[in-house]
């Protein structure tokens, strides 16, 4: 087995960890740290504003998956942390408008938190991916 290590920012390295790494084996597969609504520094954006992170999380998300060569249509399972749940859930018509074109509806767990990694975080999205 191989790994590859896919950042497409530097913030990460300083924390410990990698965006992603890409397995290679039998099959491709992308296992995808979480992804918030940050900016390119790691700097927390859109305070109170569920849609807003929502959207930059995904936006996140498909700067990952492409930095690996894969997009959305190659998630296989997503997991989904909120620190208010009834507001994601409001949201999530922006997940369907991301996955539904691409006829992809991976498996998914949504888990409500008492907070996230950095103050003012209210989403986190994070994706297995194969192709």
């Amino acid at each position: 087995m191989q790994r590859r290590a896919v950042n497409p920012w530097d913030w990460s390295l300083k924390l410990g960890y990698n965006q992603a790494e890409v397995i290679e084996g039998p099959r491709r597969q992308l296992i995808c740290a979480g992804q918030t609504a940050v900016d390119g520094q790691g700097k927390p954006q859109h305070p109170n504003d569920m849609r807003a992170q929502i959207a930059l999380a995904l936006d996140n998300l498909e700067a990952v998956l492409a930095g690996a060569d894969m997009s959305l249509g190659d998630v296989i399972r997503l997991g989904v942390y909120a620190t208010d749940v009834d507001e994601a859930l409001k949201n999530f018509d922006l997940l369907g408008m991301r996955f539904g074109p691409l006829n992809c509806a991976p498996p998914m767990t949504l888990l409500g938190v008492t907070r996230l990694a950095l103050p003012g975080l209210l989403f986190e999205i994070e994706a297995t991916a194969a192709a």
